[in-house]
């Protein structure tokens, strides 16, 4: 058994392993961290060791079980892992992500102050999240895809709700009902391509649906992109979004808003590259980019709460990549793909700043900040650096990855296209002028100058087990940043401007990407040439 064939599966089975222990580990907090800390860790350098080995063989499938002989004409049977250059680069920006998080998790503590609160349970959800989204990166058929989502949506709704508070319940409420509304349209969507083609395998789909009539095909990838679209969140489906995801702590709303709406991203760029690229449906997804970007970005404009604010250009800048997928063509395709690492990263970092405001402040609602800068500068640093990559300032890399992106739409020459760019341009503005808003009314102003300045934050949400066992978090206190809390912040902060000095090789490997994901052969190739 070769490397690759050893490796593929461990980004799914080291977090469920640590899920298992940390459970038995329960009334052990501390051996809980360390070893959830270590199975990230591990996570991370398997996926590396991924990164690697795709850019130098190409496209690795395994077939796990053994399942992989063809039978009466049929594709590979049971559970197929792929991992090319695409799916390795989201493994590998994911798993820095979730180690970051987990440690802020931890500096910040993982309880919400109420001492009956089952808080052992989540690590081990924690983990199970994270074995859910490589599930999802590495699966090579329609069915285990699903099953990565039904995994996310578990886990997902324990660490929504972790504290059990109305509001966070009355959230996670939504968001479950969403997500299955979602899950039930995606089975719908599978049964109806397995009717159509016999199989779900994506590689063999691939070449089956091609012996489909265009008319069933579009059908079939319209069922799809809707079950996608709402897990990404790409407007008329993205409105559950902003009330969902500003309820729970920092932690988990910071590695929700990094990485859910991703896997429906790129769930969106498999089913347009692999299994329909005819692009009879381009025209409706660039509508759809438009119209999520704009109108993502006038609602962060209405916010006043930083949380909500930074919900809504979530769910702006999600219309920047569905951009550069619908323009099918490579450079539009490398730009979605550089932006969606981008984005991982830089949202996930300001959410992180949110926490360590709350932490600061006792608050995030702008009508009780002000004086953030003079009271910390450091944490006016920490939250001006991704500020300024998301807002798209040069040099930083959302800056490289708007510009192209907006090539990517002048190079495409249509009218719809040329209606992209303006808009795209437009959210860039407006999004520095949302976060601009931020820094002069947190930062910059007098706290007295504040319409609630007056009243004292209450004190932050927090996760931690055992007030003992980490000192420097003091729960009845604000005005204290954790040292566990600031130094994963900056680490993101670090990877977030490494993806501006390295921007040629890292662009250069999304340009070798976008060549894999836009030549289906490849992945037909490795799937089903292996399986012979």
């Amino acid at each position: 058994m070769n490397t690759a064939a050893v490796l593929t599966p461990l980004p799914v089975l080291i977090p469920l392993l640590g899920a298992a222990l940390t459970l038995f580990a329960g009334r052990r907090p501390r051996l809980q961290r360390a070893i959830t800390l270590a199975a990230l860790s591990v996570v991370v350098v398997v996926c590396a060791a991924l990164l690697y080995l795709t850019d130098r063989d190409g496209t690795m499938a395994l077939h796990v079980g053994g399942w992989g002989q063809t039978v009466s004409g049929m594709g590979p049977l049971g559970v197929t892992l792929v991992v090319d250059r695409l799916s390795a680069l989201m493994l590998v920006v994911s798993s820095i992500v979730l180690l970051a998080v987990v440690f802020y998790a931890i500096g910040q503590g993982i309880r919400d102050g109420d001492d009956r609160q089952p808080v052992s349970i989540f690590l081990p959800t924690y983990l199970v999240l994270s074995a859910g989204v490589c599930t999802a990166f590495l699966a090579g058929d329609l069915f285990n895809l699903y099953v990565g989502f039904e995994v996310l949506l578990s886990a997902s709704f324990v660490l929504l709700t972790i504290g059990a508070s109305k509001d966070r319940v009355r959230a996670g409420i939504a968001y479950v009902m969403v997500s299955m509304v979602s899950s039930l349209i995606f089975l719908f969507g599978i049964a109806l391509v397995y009717a159509a083609a016999g199989t779900l395998n994506m590689a063999e789909l691939a070449v089956r649906l091609d012996g489909v009539t265009a008319g069933t095909r579009t059908a079939l990838f319209a069922v799809l992109l809707v079950a996608f679209g709402i897990k990404a969140a790409v407007f008329p489906l993205s409105t559950w979004l902003p009330d969902s995801y500003p309820t729970a702590p920092a932690p988990v709303t910071a590695v929700f808003a990094g990485l859910l709406t991703k896997v429906g991203v790129y769930a969106i760029i498999r089913a347009h590259t692999l299994l329909f690229p005819s692009g009879g449906l381009d025209p409706l997804l660039l509508v759809a980019a438009l119209l999520t970007m704009l109108v993502g970005i006038l609602g962060a404009i209405a916010q006043s709460d930083i949380k909500r604010l930074l919900s809504f250009t979530l769910v702006s800048h999600i219309g920047y990549m569905v951009f550069g997928i619908a323009l099918s063509n490579q450079l539009g395709m490398s730009g979605a793909i550089y932006y969606v690492a981008h984005h991982i990263v830089v949202q996930t970092t300001l959410f992180l700043v949110v926490g360590l405001i709350e932490r600061q402040a006792g608050a995030s609602t702008m009508q009780r900040l002000g004086g953030l800068a003079a009271a910390s500068p450091l944490l006016a640093f920490l939250f001006v650096v991704p500020a300024l990559n998301l807002g798209g300032i040069p040099p930083f890399s959302g800056f490289i990855g708007k510009v192209a992106l907006l090539e990517a739409g002048a190079q495409n020459d249509s009218a719809l296209a040329w209606v992209l760019v303006g808009g795209g341009v437009v959210t860039s503005l407006l999004t520095l002028y949302v976060v601009a808003r931020v820094w002069t009314k947190a930062f910059w102003r007098s706290r007295e100058d504040a319409p609630e300045g007056h009243l004292s934050g209450a004190a932050p949400a927090v996760l931690l087990d055992e007030p003992e066992d980490i000192q420097f978090v003091d729960r009845d206190h604000v005005g204290r940043m954790p040292v566990g809390m600031v130094l994963p912040t900056a680490a993101l902060i670090a990877v977030g401007l490494t993806l501006t000095a390295l921007a040629g090789p890292i662009f250069g490997y999304a340009n070798r990407a976008a060549d894999e994901v836009l030549d289906r052969g490849q992945y037909i190739t490795a799937v089903l040439g292996s399986a012979e």
